[in-house]
């Protein structure tokens, strides 16, 4: 039994160890590295530990891991606010945390990014039907996770 009980411990350091590591490698929320910990088949009272402390030393932030990524998303795949949203929340973020990390986007730069990603698309549509055409960039929008309402606002920018 004691022969056990320190097995688990040196199991539960490595786990930790290595979580560790990896948070200080890149950001990582506290729902990742709660799957990655659970492969380790640790009862689920030490999981909680474990990531108690990686959040108590600054390993782990989630409101911190949810600005870079809503900068990374937006920055470099030109995502918009939906689509950003809807991810945070499949990570199992609140929706304060994520709403903290979605007003980093500045929103003149935000317009721009929706300006020019409407403009590209509409300049690899072959169909001149102005109707057909409008179709196509907003379903495309959409689908960037760029808001209905701001694509319908700023349609006219495009068409000119």
């Amino acid at each position: 039994m004691l022969q056990r009980m320190e097995n688990q411990n040196q199991q539960i350091e490595q786990a930790y160890s290595k979580m560790a590591q990896l948070c200080s490698r890149s950001e990582q929320c506290s729902s990742d590295i709660r799957k990655k910990i659970l492969t380790y088949e640790i009862v689920d009272e030490i999981v909680d530990e474990i990531i108690e402390k990686l959040i108590a030393e600054k390993y782990i932030d989630d409101e911190r891991y949810a600005k870079a990524y809503v900068n990374d998303k937006f920055k470099f795949n030109k995502w918009g606010r939906v689509k950003i949203r809807h991810y945070l929340r499949q990570k199992g973020l609140s929706d304060t945390t994520i709403e903290k990390g979605l007003e980093k986007i500045d929103e003149e730069q935000y317009i721009k990014v929706l300006v020019k990603t409407m403009k590209d698309k509409a300049k690899t549509i072959k169909k001149k039907d102005k109707f057909t055409k409008m179709g196509q960039i907003i379903r495309y929008t959409q689908g960037r996770g760029f808001e209905p309402e701001l694509i319908h606002r700023h349609m006219n920018l495009v068409l000119d």
